[in-house]
């Protein structure tokens, strides 16, 4: 094992291969706010990519209701209940890995999941926690909780996939960090199955080889973002490139969400993958239960985000979400404009805080009609 710094965690941990960061690290933002779950990215990733005999059960981006929501079945409980309690404070996570975790002789602790475990996807869909009792009424914060998590591929830094593969078929594109799978080498061990803990590589039984999200790279080599988010209705996603926190820049959005207002966070960063999906946590859902998923920074990325409205750049970078079909490489915000540029800051799209409003006549007199209104 080489020791590697991850910077989700505070510190340096193993990883079966030496630390090599790419060029740059594809990465995506999600609002959890927002998700409505009407599965536009669901359906959207699966005629894109998985149309095919052998990927009928294969969703590369999911929707699921949590907290009883899940695909393959009980992915996160089963392989937290493995990795037992741990202990992760503000700024360092002291307990282990799934790399420190694993038995001897394996290269990551996981479990492979049963063909059953995959056969219904919006399993716990719209389930609540909590119960209201007879007579009970509404309150705030509410009694019953539940919200809607979409989940790609992480595109980790340090995959375990990747780093569970006897045949080193799984690889990092160095031009932008898209993990991907030599369908030519994979011999269909199942290992990478295995050993990712989110579940997001998947058997095809007709090719005998492994699958997964692909990062839309076609996509992104030319400048644009990915089937999920350009499709996305609520617009909660903002797809892009980031940097580690001491190369950060304020105006690159997701450097600026990740690593300047700390709105967003990673999931299940005590796994130590160093994921690359990002999360804006729901507002509404007890501490305790976001703090396992997303780690210790909760607490603030709420307050931050609750102070959007009275924070010009930061609900700047939030409009941009959805307001282009092509990557946003800087930003900034000019009077009640936020304002997206490309990589050579020619720019992309013009977003104002406030849409105008237009009241238009009854009868148009260039037209020669009536307008009816019908809301």
């Amino acid at each position: 094992m080489a020791k590697v710094y991850n910077w989700q965690i505070g510190r340096e941990m193993d990883y079966p291969y030496e630390d090599v960061r790419p060029k740059r690290q594809f990465a995506m933002v999600m609002d959890l706010n927002k998700c409505i779950a009407c599965q536009t990215c669901t359906v959207a990733c699966k005629t894109t990519w998985t149309p095919g005999r052998g990927q009928e059960y294969m969703f590369w981006n999911n929707v699921e209701s949590k907290p009883y929501g899940y695909y393959p079945l009980g992915w996160d409980v089963k392989i937290l209940e493995k990795h037992g309690v741990q202990e992760f404070d503000a700024k360092v996570y002291s307990g282990k890995t799934l790399f420190e975790a694993a038995a001897d002789g394996e290269s990551v602790l996981g479990y492979l999941p049963d063909d059953l475990d995959y056969a219904h996807p919006n399993i716990g869909e719209d389930d609540s926690a909590g119960l209201m009792g007879q007579g009970a009424h509404l309150e705030l914060p509410h009694m019953n909780w539940m919200y809607y998590l979409p989940r790609i591929c992480n595109h980790c830094t340090y995959p375990a996939c990747l780093g569970s593969c006897p045949r080193q078929s799984i690889y990092k594109r160095p031009e932008d960090g898209i993990v991907l799978i030599d369908q030519q080498r994979c011999r269909g061990y199942r290992e990478c199955v295995r050993g990712c803990p989110y579940k997001k590589t998947f058997f095809n039984a007709l090719s005998r080889t492994s699958e997964k999200c692909i990062g839309c790279y076609p996509a992104v080599e030319n400048g644009r973002q990915t089937q999920c988010t350009i499709t996305c209705i609520g617009k909660i996603r903002l797809q892009g490139f980031i940097t580690t926190p001491d190369k950060a820049r304020e105006d690159n959005p997701l450097d600026y969400l990740v690593h300047v207002a700390k709105v967003a966070k990673p999931l299940y960063p005590q796994f130590g993958l160093e994921p690359n999906v990002y999360y804006i946590p729901p507002i509404h859902v007890p501490p305790a239960f976001l703090k396992q998923m997303f780690g210790p920074g909760v607490d603030q990325a709420i307050a931050t985000y609750r102070q959007a409205v009275d924070d010009r750049k930061l609900l700047g970078a939030l409009l941009l979400f959805g307001a282009s079909r092509d990557i946003i490489h800087h930003f900034r915000v000019e009077g009640d404009i936020a304002i997206g540029y490309d990589e050579a800051m020619a720019e992309m799209v013009r977003v104002p805080f406030k849409e105008p409003i237009y009241i238009r006549d009854l009868y148009d007199e260039r037209h020669q009609s009536h307008r009816t209104n019908v809301t």
